[in-house]
């Protein structure tokens, strides 16, 4: 069982990438998703969000929405806006923005790694939205939301990804946040078979980002299986999911923050004391960007704190020494009563991409009543942690810049 293979990617053709390439479905509201698709016809979006193509207010979990994404997929391709390639072939893909500049390799990789924690996760994920992407991913007979792998670094995979990408790039496009996308294609024999062999001879490798991607192609695999009415013998395409691997020291991972709706029932001043009791807690004018661990910013009733953990956190525990399960341990759950952040409705997520001016007008326009930002956590801790089969708290990473959605998509034969 190799780890990775190449695939016949499905890609836009060299003049259309960039009327293609769309963000990542799962980071964008519905209205959001419709006003980039406008006056678009060959946008991603319409596979990713086919919602927007029906009524408004229509369930993005109803049949006629994965109905809509392969009628709209086969529409793209009828038309030669997407095509796939006759060879398999890896993909160099080099992501730049955001003040970062990482390159890596567009791959398939292995179900059956991924079942066997050759592939390791460090989330749970939620079942409805793991249906959803099942349904997805049967209906098109294709997975087109890529999985975001970590692999340890490489000094051999580093060259020939520094090699395949000298020349000019198959596709080059520059996104509305700034961030440029640009991929070259490796169809050789010879050095794809390099790749695959460098790559079985990594530990592990790690998935970053895409937990429910990975999961839903694991459960499609035993649904294809299932269906089989004759033997066929060799990998099938469904064992396989669509993924890009970074190396791990190129990665960026930025803060996931925190809002709270309320202070369960305490004034601004009796929380800041409770606060007292584990953190030293400093009045500050400007807004507090933790440069390390153990320290927090917190924006509350108009002003910026600096909370840093009084006593030194001793743990073994690789979890408990990230700041987001110090917020959660000593602030959230203890004071605030939020005890499961997957479930709870008084807490909400801010991406770090979005900077402590989001907090400051999620909390100013009352909507929020207080939020932390925090420190971000370090690729070396979610390997650790994934290698001893641990989960991190829901919402641990934001990786930026993010992956874009019709680049190359894996088409299940």
């Amino acid at each position: 069982m190799n780890l990775i293979r190449p695939f016949k990617g499905l890609r836009p053709s060299r003049n259309k990438s960039a009327e293609v390439v769309a963000p990542p479905y799962d980071v964008m509201s519905y209205k959001e998703a419709l006003n980039l698709a406008k006056d678009k016809p060959n946008s991603f979006l319409h596979i990713s969000r086919p919602e927007i193509d029906l009524p408004e207010g229509a369930d993005p979990y109803s049949p006629e929405v994965y109905k809509q994404g392969k009628v709209n997929l086969k529409s793209l391709m009828d038309k030669d806006i997407l095509a796939r390639d006759n060879e398999a072939c890896f993909y160099v893909y080099r992501l730049t923005g955001h003040g970062v500049s990482q390159v890596g390799l567009v791959v398939t990789a292995s179900v059956d790694a991924y079942d066997a924690n050759n592939i390791r996760k460090h989330e749970f994920t939620r079942p409805e939205k793991e249906d959803d992407r099942v349904r997805q991913i049967d209906e098109l007979s294709a997975q087109t939301g890529p999985v975001l792998l970590a692999y340890p670094a490489s000094k051999a995979i580093d060259a020939i990804v520094a090699s395949e990408s000298a020349g000019e790039p198959e596709s080059n496009v520059l996104d509305a946040d700034g961030v440029r996308h640009e991929l070259w294609v490796i169809s050789s024999v010879e050095k794809t078979a390099e790749i695959i062999t460098l790559f079985d001879r990594l530990p592990a490798l790690y998935i970053a980002d895409g937990h429910h991607r990975s999961a839903a192609a694991s459960r499609v695999q035993k649904l294809k299986m299932s269906r089989e009415t004759r033997i066929v013998t060799g990998p099938k395409s469904y064992d396989y999911f669509l993924a890009v691997a970074f190396p791990q020291d190129q990665m960026q991972i930025l803060a996931y923050n925190r809002v709270v709706t309320d202070l369960n029932g305490m004034t601004p001043a009796d929380f800041l004391d409770y606060l007292k009791v584990d953190f030293i807690v400093q009045h500050t004018d400007d807004p507090v960007v933790p440069t390390k661990n153990g320290v927090m910013g917190l924006y509350l009733d108009g002003h910026w704190y600096k909370l840093t953990l009084s006593a030194k956190l001793r743990s073994d525990d690789p979890i408990e020494t990230l700041d987001v399960s110090i917020l959660s341990n000593r602030i959230l759950g203890p004071s605030l009563g939020i005890y499961d952040l997957r479930k709870d409705k008084r807490v909400d997520f801010v991406g770090g991409i979005r900077g402590t001016r989001e907090l400051v007008k999620r909390v100013d326009s009352k909507e929020m009543a207080c939020a932390f930002s925090l420190f971000p956590t370090r690729i070396e801790e979610l390997m650790a942690i994934a290698d001893q089969g641990q989960v991190m708290p829901p919402k641990s990473t934001w990786f930026e810049p993010k992956l874009a959605d019709g680049l190359v998509s894996h088409v299940l034969d």
